[in-house]
């Protein structure tokens, strides 16, 4: 599929533009600029022509900022990448030397780009922007990132200049999404994967700010690989930029298959990684712990069985969940943390027949029944894995108001022990037969 990047200074509404193009709220837009730091795909279609979009951060020269300089960096990645670029410009500030830069560095790349001239609200401001022909364009384009008008000028000639793609057909991948609290070097980790610098990395926390989807293969399996912002107590987050980051990590573990949770070795598995951990868990997601920055930590020959065991005693109940120890700056053991995560998957989608789990659990079931209540014994006759997209099962008993939480953990047990479900959450209904 062609791609399309979207660059321009910062806040002259690339984000906007992109949301608008993709017809989804994914890109957080702020009236201050600077807040898209990542390079952002979607997809978009005009005239039956789908392309991939990369939204950019804004791109500034000769700047102090440690942001800004990696920023940089990502744009001139996202030009290299596309097949044709929006070079965006902002009519109410008219032309800028950051603008003059840009329109250079475009011009050396040798690949078509389109100048659009946003926040052209209205036919006032549309004589403005005759000053952006200086910038050495043939046409530009007025458009309005807020209301669309203009939009579909540009669009028409964009997809014109678009080599023709042959259509494939488009899989639903697997999303396994990295979350974390922020700098437990989630970013760092992706990079180390992929083998390029796709993410800003600082040590800044609340570096990263969008959830970010990058398609990944390894052992012969094809999934998207989502990079998300740190998620701090909400009594912590103080701004609206970071509150909208917040979310959209939330709603990263809600939209994912299994989620890879990253702590900081030097910090343990605190407070905020818990509640991180419980959320994973509540959604039924599949999940892996992933001990980063373990190059860090002085050890000896226990140190890596107390800290299990430490994790596994903060998880109880739910304590059959793999931990890897990594280092995304040595990439040490980064390859197991994602074999690990794909056998998680596997153990997600199981599906196990009916007559197998009945010859299994029934005996174990009767050999162990659950304990009378009230005088009243309990007889649990059949049992059923549910159609849902996590494992559940419905087991058939005559009382099953009278079966408690200790013996549905009893169950739940056996079923890991003879089915293996490590990493994921088993849901057991009790049914009236």
């Amino acid at each position: 599929m062609s791609i399309v990047a979207i660059v321009g200074r910062p806040n002259v509404g690339k984000s906007t533009f992109f949301n608008r193009l993709i017809q989804r709220r994914e890109a957080i837009t702020d009236a201050v600029s600077g807040v898209t730091r990542d390079r952002h795909y979607g997809k978009s279609d005009w005239n039956g022509k789908e392309f991939s979009l990369i939204d950019t951060g804004g791109y500034v020269v000769g700047s102090d900022d440690i942001f800004e300089a990696e920023i940089d960096k990502q744009v001139e990645l996202a030009i290299d990448e596309a097949d044709a670029i929006i070079f965006m410009v902002d009519v109410e500030s008219g032309i800028t030397g950051m603008d003059e830069e840009v329109a250079q560095l475009l011009r050396k790349s040798q690949k078509p780009f389109f100048l659009a001239v946003n926040k052209v609200d209205s036919s006032k401001r549309e004589n403005d922007a005759v000053e952006f022909y200086s910038l050495g364009v043939e046409k530009y384009y007025t458009i309005s990132s807020i209301n669309g008008s203009g939009s579909g000028d540009l669009l028409d000639d964009l997809v014109a200049a678009l080599p023709d793609e042959p259509e494939v057909e488009e899989e639903v991948l697997p999303r396994f999404a990295v979350v974390g609290r922020p700098n437990a070097g989630k970013s760092s980790f992706i990079n180390a994967l992929i083998g390029e610098e796709r993410f800003v990395v600082t040590d800044i926390a609340g570096t990263t700010r969008d959830s970010i989807d990058t398609k990944y293969n390894r052992f012969g399996f094809d999934f998207n690989l989502v990079d998300t912002a740190g998620i701090r107590k909400k009594g912590k987050v103080k701004e609206d930029l970071e509150f909208y980051s917040v979310m959209r990590s939330v709603r990263a573990i809600e939209h994912s298959d299994v989620c890879l949770l990253v702590l900081d070795a030097t910090r343990g598995f605190d407070g905020q990684v818990q509640n991180i951990f419980w959320l994973a868990q509540r959604n039924n997601k599949g999940i892996v712990i992933l001990v980063n920055k373990w190059d860090l930590v002085e050890k000896d020959n226990q140190s890596t069985k107390d800290m299990e065991a430490y994790i596994r005693k903060q998880c109880e109940p739910y304590t059959d969940v793999p931990i890897v120890f990594i280092s995304a700056l040595t990439k040490q053991r980064i390859y197991k943390a994602i074999e690990t995560a794909v056998e998680v998957y596997k153990n997600r989608s199981k599906k196990i027949k009916t007559s197998v789990l009945n010859d299994t659990m029934l005996p174990i079931i009767e050999a162990f029944p659950p304990p009378q209540y009230k005088g009243k014994y309990v007889k649990i006759k059949y049992c059923t894995q549910l159609p849902t997209a996590f494992p559940a099962f419905a087991f058939f008993a005559n009382l099953p108001q009278y079966v408690k939480e200790p013996y549905k953990r009893f169950i739940e047990n056996k079923l890991r022990q003879q089915f293996n479900f490590t990493g994921v959450p088993v849901t057991i209904y009790l049914r009236k037969k």
